[in-house]
């Protein structure tokens, strides 16, 4: 199990908690992660939204590409793994982009592709918002594209119904070789079908041991049937909550899920209407990012530890954690939970 975090670049994870201490600039996000390195935290996760889902469109955020190269250039071995959708992105010139942030970090830039579902957020920003389907065709052209370049040895050319480029070339190439792990998420049976066919990995909203379970078995067995390698990783999203004790865990978690009226709210509908989820999402839920609370880790580090196990069985090989506030609670969970998950996996392996 690799456990990696969201970078804070919202100002926090809470729909309901106005201050989180989690200031949404460059420097509290260096500072994030250069400690989450020294830590021992093995991924960043960027996501990459032009306007503010947890605090709301007025509230400020970072830009994903520009923060995941300046955070290349400060730290030395943490993967940065940012969001591209490819409705609001050029394909050639973001496969040029990411091959020199993949030379920058030598090596440790990878993608996590995201077909989009704030409808607003794309006419606010120009980016092209279609029907479900149409953004995986579309998003399928532009990974052909990418990985094209990347691994072409002259010029490569390509002609297809939502891009066409000619001759291009593409040097330098990105260190990861033939391509940057490219990471990707979905539900919907098209979803997943171009996740199978065009990517490296599968990563997953927070979901129960048996909800991830049924997913991984399910993403194995297609991939499978499609006749590719196995998925190099399955990455699950959590929202984590340490206490040390079950009263204190039992109030941390009324406070962030006290449901306020809230400009935070206002990507909730698009994201259960324009989306094929497969379980069904409450304002509970919506609290905290991505589905973080289904997970359950919440508890003591004690508890945590052995539903982290669980997941490890199920097939999860990376967490992609949120904390809040994040330095400290990011401590706490390197310095009281992942100790003990190293001692369960060395005692159940005897």
């Amino acid at each position: 199990m690799k456990f990696g975090f969201w970078l804070p670049i919202f100002g926090g994870w809470l729909r309901n908690v106005e201050n989180e201490n989690m200031p949404a600039t460059f420097e509290y996000a260096k500072q994030v992660t250069i400690a989450a390195e020294k830590l021992g935290f093995d991924t960043t996760l960027v996501a990459e939204l032009n306007l503010n889902d947890i605090k709301g469109p007025e509230h400020d955020s970072l830009e994903a590409w520009s923060t995941a190269a300046a955070l290349a250039a400060v730290t030395e071995k943490i993967e940065i793994m940012t969001a591209v959708r490819p409705g609001f992105h050029n394909p050639a010139v973001t496969a040029k982009m990411a091959a020199n942030i993949d030379n920058i970090s030598n090596g440790r830039f990878t993608l996590n592709v995201v077909s989009a579902w704030w409808e607003e957020e794309a006419r606010q920003y120009g980016g092209i918002f279609t029907a479900h389907d149409e953004r995986y065709d579309r998003t399928e052209e532009f990974l052909d594209i990418l990985t094209g370049l990347w691994s072409a040895e002259d010029t490569f050319s390509y002609e297809g119904k939502y891009y066409s480029i000619k001759d291009a070339h593409l040097h330098p190439k990105p260190v990861q070789r033939p391509n940057p792990i490219l990471y990707a998420g979905g539900e919907s049976p098209r979803g997943k079908q171009t996740i199978v066919d065009k990517c490296d990995a599968y990563v997953m909203h927070g979901g129960t041991v048996e909800e991830i379970t049924t997913k991984i078995e399910g993403m194995k067995r297609q991939r499978s049937e499609a006749g590719r390698e196995p998925f190099s990783a399955f990455g699950l999203a959590a929202y984590v909550v340490c206490r040390d004790t079950e009263e204190e865990v039992a109030a941390e978690l009324a406070r962030i899920t006290d449901v306020k009226e809230s400009s935070g709210y206002a990507g909730y509908n698009d994201f259960i209407s324009k989306s094929q989820l497969e379980q069904q999402v409450k304002l509970f839920d919506y609290s905290v990012s991505n589905r973080g609370l289904r997970p359950n880790l919440i508890g003591t580090p004690e508890q945590i530890a052995d539903r982290i196990i669980a997941f490890e069985e199920a097939g999860v090989d990376l967490l992609l954690l949120q904390f809040s506030p994040q330095l400290e609670e990011m401590e706490r969970f390197a310095k009281q939970v992942k100790p003990l998950v190293e001692a369960k996996r060395q005692k159940a392996s005897v």
